[in-house]
């Protein structure tokens, strides 16, 4: 083999094998993902428990619960889309429970409804959650107009006299007429591994096709000079 396909030759392989191993890696991480998301969804599911007294973000994410008490008549607007449905709002409202105000997403309303009054005593079951809703291309919160574009605990807390502390429903009992809980689920959590593992590996098809190409235009040019 002529000295100038070596070089090329391995360049390739050495280019083939890396990004091989790329994709290799992301399979990992997607096998890892996967379980992940397992567990999440197992705990999401699990038997509700009383609101803890301290709830802490990360041993409480995604904790279920299940508490009664009276829901706020103030509802903080918070403007998302659902697919199928169309623009609306979350519905995030005081909470009173034995004795304490915590934060409760009631769930989606279209955004021509009205906002239904809180009537009586409810029974809620849901998760403990702190949300991550804002990216660097989100709005502040238009506090006076009352449209909310990340549901900020923080917040919110302050602007309803509550404690830092948001259940999101999955039942209410009797229910709400006109809004529809949006429980917490493992969708909004990222999983882009197998995309990057095709990327990686169609990378790898496309160097290996290059640097065959390279390699035959070479010797085929070297061939037509010794002739």
């Amino acid at each position: 083999m002529r000295n100038g396909v070596v070089i090329p030759l391995i360049f390739g392989v050495a280019g083939v094998a890396v990004l091989l191993g790329l994709g290799k890696w992301q399979l990992d991480r997607l096998d890892w993902k996967q379980a992940l998301l397992a567990d999440i969804a197992a705990q999401i599911a699990a038997e509700p428990v009383a609101v803890p007294a301290q709830a802490e973000r990360v041993r409480d994410r995604y904790l279920p619960v299940e508490a009664a008490g009276r829901i706020g008549a103030r509802a903080l607007r918070v403007l998302v889309s659902r697919k199928r449905v169309g623009p609306g709002y979350r519905l995030v409202s005081a909470f009173e429970t034995q004795g304490r105000r915590v934060l409760l997403d009631r769930g989606f309303i279209r955004v021509a409804e009205d906002i239904p009054a809180p009537d009586g005593a409810v029974t809620v079951k849901g998760n403990l959650h702190w949300p991550d809703d804002r990216l660097s291309s989100t709005p502040q919160n238009d506090v006076a107009g009352n449209i909310w574009f990340a549901r900020d605990i923080a917040q919110m807390a302050e602007v309803l006299g509550t404690e830092p502390l948001l259940i999101v429903a999955r039942e209410v009992s009797p229910p709400e007429q006109g809004v529809t809980p949006l429980p917490v689920d493992t969708a909004g959590i990222q999983n882009d591994h197998l995309n990057y593992a095709i990327t990686w590996f169609s990378l790898a098809v496309i160097w290996a096709a290059m640097t065959g190409a390279f390699i035959w235009r070479t010797r085929r040019a070297a061939k037509g000079a010794g002739q």
